[in-house]
């Protein structure tokens, strides 16, 4: 456990500019063989490149989109013809699924705040599908950028009452507690009244806190009131939120908490009916 903290530390004692170099040098090789060898996808970017997520070859990369397009229509009942937000694009990986799954009746907006990401996607899937827009953000986030717009300022691009679903994996793990409680009140602004949303999240309770806070090789040891961190200078890193927690921020932007679906990122022995390694949280207007 040692080595894996002054691992992390190093890691995160980097600049994002200076992490994105480092992770770019390190997967060159690897990226030039999948090129040779024919292993490459026009929608699926470099090993390098991918900054959220595995860094896997195209192959797993499209497997790991279709997995959570399962996921969507599984939890919120995602349609082909629903108007999609996907809070944190990415480079993609959920979109290029939805690209075969949404129809001309639905459409899909996506969002992010690293610009290469959004100006990969909008050069392939946003050239081939009229009805997916990517748009870039410069929102601060201590992670990925060092822009200077603050995400707890940030007023989402959509007119209200958009989209009636919503969905991000993996991004409110990587923000801070003011920034995750302001867009809790812009979704529930974009939100149809019916509509649904998807997230995930590092989730403890009372029972489990002590151990996410020690278990080895991925820990949460600072705590704070309601939420622990995994690096205390990098508050982007990784963060973890108590249930209850995560309830009372829902429930200040008159959202409510529809079912929560443990991951098994916090299984002593893997239980392998879980399908996400993050804790899914599926979530209404009230």
């Amino acid at each position: 456990m040692i080595k894996t903290r002054k691992l992390r530390d190093l890691w995160y004692g980097l600049s994002s500019k200076q992490r994105f170099f480092v992770r770019r040098l390190y997967y060159w090789p690897v990226d030039m063989l999948d090129k040779v060898m024919g292993r490459t996808n026009k929608y699926v970017p470099p090993r390098g490149s991918i900054y959220t997520g595995s860094p896997s070859g195209a192959k797993k990369y499209l497997q790991q989109g279709q997995n959570q397009l399962q996921l969507l229509k599984d939890c919120i009942t995602l349609s082909p013809s629903d108007k999609v937000l996907d809070i944190g694009s990415g480079v993609g990986r959920t979109a290029i699924a939805l690209s075969t799954y949404i129809n001309k009746e639905g459409s899909y907006d996506g969002f992010d705040v690293v610009k290469q990401g959004v100006d990969w996607c909008n050069n392939g899937l946003g050239m081939d599908f009229p009805n997916f827009k990517f748009k870039y953000v410069p929102i601060f986030n201590d992670l990925y950028n060092e822009s200077k717009l603050k995400a707890t300022e940030f007023n989402f691009p959509y007119e209200d009452d958009r989209f009636n679903k919503i969905f991000s994996f993996s991004l409110f793990t990587h923000m801070q507690k003011e920034e995750i409680q302001n867009y809790f009140f812009e979704i529930a602004r974009v939100l149809k009244k019916e509509g649904l949303c998807f997230s995930t999240f590092f989730l403890y309770n009372s029972e489990n806190e002590e151990y996410i806070g020690e278990k080895p090789n991925f820990n949460f040891p600072h705590k704070e009131d309601d939420f622990r961190l995994m690096h205390k200078d990098v508050k982007s890193g990784n963060i973890a939120f108590h249930e209850d927690g995560l309830k009372t921020m829902l429930s200040k932007a008159n959202l409510e908490c529809v079912k929560i679906i443990d991951g098994f990122w916090k299984d002593k022995i893997r239980d392998t009916s879980k399908k996400e390694y993050q804790d899914i949280v599926v979530f209404r207007l009230k």
